[in-house]
């Protein structure tokens, strides 16, 4: 089976436990790293294009509609048909404007210089081929428009690096498991923060794919990374 493929049917199947679990997962830390990156995306009064690629059950798409200006358009892209199911649901309870939409993170069926904003919220570390992936999102976006990624790392300390594999190898995925029924699914998960590639390899393939002045800022010790790119 294509990485592709699987990681849908995953997400698929995990999608009804998956905010419960990502919340508790994360102590809710991550609703901090989420407004971060929503300041930085939203960075005008004026009216902005802006697409959430692999946005799941859309909390980052809820948090960027909320903040964007009066007239913005928001939309967000994902494998997941089953994840945005929830996502649909939690748009229209939120009250917010935004449209999701099932499509492939790595061929966005949008037209060149599309959007103002793209952003990525601990999906990118999913796509199949990272490089385009990069490609695309700098494909879409308008010159001067900028890319806002959010993803989960490892740490730099070594402590703190060892008690977040201890965490993330042995105990979220017992929980995960626990909960959802699922275990590989979180097994698979913690794994694929491991294998990506940290910023002195991630860097230079924003830059590959065209982006200039880009930023790096690393968040909770290094738990999380945000990474700021310009068309």
């Amino acid at each position: 089976m294509a990485k592709k493929e699987g990681i849908r049917k995953l997400f698929d199947n995990i999608a009804p436990d998956y905010d419960k679990l990502n919340h508790i997962l994360s102590l809710n830390i991550d609703k901090g790293w989420r407004k971060k990156a929503v300041n930085e995306l939203v960075d005008t009064a004026s009216p902005l294009e802006i697409l959430d690629v692999a946005c799941g059950t859309a909390d980052f798409t809820i948090e960027i509609a909320r903040k964007a200006a009066k007239g913005s358009n928001m939309v967000g892209i994902d494998l997941s048909e089953g994840m945005m199911k929830i996502g649909r649901e939690k748009i229209k309870a939120a009250g917010v404007d935004a449209t999701l939409v099932q499509g492939d993170c790595e061929e966005l069926p949008y037209n060149d210089g599309t959007f103002h904003r793209v952003s990525v919220g601990f999906g990118v570390r999913n796509f199949e081929h990272l490089q385009t992936g990069l490609n695309e999102m700098y494909r879409v976006l308008k010159p001067g428009g900028k890319l806002v990624i959010l993803e989960l790392s490892v740490p730099s300390s070594p402590f703190v690096r060892w008690c977040y594999k201890l965490y993330f190898l042995k105990i979220l995925p017992a929980i995960g498991g626990w909960v959802s029924g699922d275990r590989g699914a979180y097994e698979y998960l913690p794994a694929s923060v491991l294998n990506f590639p940290l910023p002195d390899k991630f860097i230079p393939m924003m830059h590959q794919a065209g982006f200039r002045s880009i930023r790096h800022m690393p968040l909770t010790l290094g738990v999380c990374r945000m990474y700021v790119g310009i068309k």
